[in-house]
């Protein structure tokens, strides 16, 4: 039997996991979050939830939401490992509507009022307030 080197075993991926693609695209730290991420319903494949051993190829459609923001990204490329972010980021590309939306909802955010810091803690006489204002 020969061993198959490296460059050999990168040019014949053809298929990977999910939870591993979104890990080695650096949008989940650890494959582990990657998992909770899709069971989550937070990851959709080709527009339908999916399981973390889900096999991707280059061409599918991914949509993820992280935080406050949602993006579609299609899949460019495939690797087994996690590289820096500039190589990453040749893994996928944003669709232009993802990107249009995630705009439109980031300007929607920061045009809402937001409510200021609080001062701390509650003095005694803003507990009084509180407990008074609790029993009615």
């Amino acid at each position: 039997m020969a061993k198959s080197t490296a460059s050999e075993k990168s040019s014949d991926l053809r298929r990977l996991r999910l939870d591993k693609w979104l890990w080695a695209a650096r949008f989940y730290k650890t494959r582990s979050v990657a998992k909770q991420a899709i069971d989550g319903g937070k990851v959709y494949c080709e527009g339908g939830r999916c399981k973390p051993g889900k096999e991707v190829e280059i061409g599918m459609e991914v949509r993820l939401r992280q935080g406050f923001d949602e993006k579609t990204v299609t899949i460019k490329a495939l690797s087994e490992q996690r590289r820096g972010a500039p190589e990453a980021q040749l893994l996928y590309e944003e669709t232009e509507k993802s990107i249009e939306a995630r705009l439109e909802q980031a300007a929607q955010r920061k045009a809402q009022p937001s409510l200021g810091p609080s001062a701390g803690k509650p003095n005694k006489k803003d507990r009084r307030l509180i407990h008074r204002f609790k029993q009615i």
